[in-house]
């Protein structure tokens, strides 16, 4: 028998305060999306326009051909995805597929626990974070996920504070995966023309969180979003997911609302509203908005947006790379005296997120704070 929520804040309190989070809505039955949940029309998956036919893009790199006589046309595969899309997969890439499958397999049984076990990791310890939103009392209509958050400091703190269930597996998916975002970052930033040594690409990339997500399955997903349309703020994002699908990312930066084309992300490219599995194995890349700083607009940090199912829960696992708080953050000189203007203002990362700290999730507003 479904509990009964007689108002507002019983839900608020059930989802967010006791930490059963929207999976707890789903376990006790719900049959309904409660208010809190559903979504304003126009952000509804159900009126966003699907794309209507396949991009000409190719948006699958084999990233061991960087290594061999194909690596001038790899560099350029490259940022011609981060230009027009903004979004691209690769394989090949490094990070064993084992430990992403076994990555995986422990997000779901995490998830799976009851939410005393899961609220465990909250207590007292900042570098760990388990919630629904990331300002619940700011946001007027909820996301249908939960998540976990792992902010990496070293290694002795993620392994004390972790959860004990895959917290070695995520510290080596961060290892493995650092390389090869090194190597996306100096192919990207190369292609602008610019040189940087070591100490100031890993000021671009020295900030790594983790995010498990859990998309639980939705009565009615015509009324509510897993996440809501946004682009990520670092520098570049590694996504890897389940079998289940369901990412969607917005074709081009300048469609009013309501004309706007997205297309699924679940490789390859589809153009309905089922999403096919994603490729085994690949990994998902996405600009974030500070690499659009850096190019001076030339990368596209594109929105997207991840639609629930009522036939399966899904779970994915992004690493957010992106720059330390004191990192100064505007375009590259030598980007602007090609381009003759400077599209956005410098500020260090930290300023950009204390601008977007308080604000609700969603869009590409905060980028508008950076711009000229």
């Amino acid at each position: 028998m479904a509990l009964s929520f007689t108002d507002e804040n019983s839900l608020f309190n059930f989802v967010v305060k006791e930490g059963n989070g929207v999976k707890g809505l789903v376990h006790s039955g719900i049959t309904e999306v409660p208010p809190r949940f559903i979504q304003p029309p126009n952000h509804r998956f159900n009126n966003i326009k699907q794309q209507s036919s396949p991009p000409s893009e190719t948006t699958t790199i084999d990233l061991s051909e960087l290594d061999g006589p194909n690596h001038d046309q790899v560099i350029k595969a490259i940022a011609h995805a981060a230009e027009t899309l903004g979004f691209f997969q690769v394989v090949n890439h490094g990070v064993p597929l084992e430990l992403l499958d076994s990555l995986k397999t422990a997000g779901h049984r995490f998830f799976n626990q009851p939410a005393e076990k899961k609220a465990t990791y909250l207590d007292g310890v900042p570098i760990v974070k388990y919630a629904t939103s990331f300002i619940p009392e700011k946001e007027k209509n909820g996301m249908w996920r939960d998540f976990l958050k792992m902010t990496y400091t070293n290694d002795l703190d993620a392994l004390k504070f972790w959860p004990n269930e895959f917290k070695e597996m995520v510290l080596e998916y961060i290892k493995t995966s650092t390389a090869m975002v090194n190597r996306l970052l100096r192919a990207l930033i190369g292609d602008l023309g610019v040189k940087l040594d070591d100490s100031k690409l890993n000021t671009l990339i020295g900030v790594r969180t983790v995010h498990m997500i859990f998309y639980p399955i939705c009565p009615d997903p015509d009324l509510t979003v897993d996440v809501k349309r946004h682009s990520d703020m670092g520098t570049l994002t590694v996504l890897l997911q389940d079998d289940v699908g369901g990412l969607y990312v917005k074709k081009g930066e300048n469609l009013s609302d309501g004309n706007e084309e997205w297309g699924i992300q679940g490789y390859p490219w589809q153009h309905s509203k089922t999403a096919s599995a994603p490729t085994k194995g690949a990994l998902v890349i996405n600009v974030g908005d500070m690499l659009q700083i850096l190019s001076n607009g030339r990368y596209k940090s594109a929105e997207h947006v991840v639609r629930t199912t009522s036939s399966a829960s899904r779970v994915s696992i992004p690493i957010f790379n992106a720059p330390v708080p004191v990192a100064k953050i505007g375009p590259f000189p030598a980007v602007v005296a090609r381009d003759g203007v400077a599209r956005f203002k410098e500020v260090t990362y930290k300023e950009y997120m204390t601008n977007i700290s308080e604000k609700p999730h969603g869009g590409k507003m905060a980028l508008q704070f950076e711009s000229t």
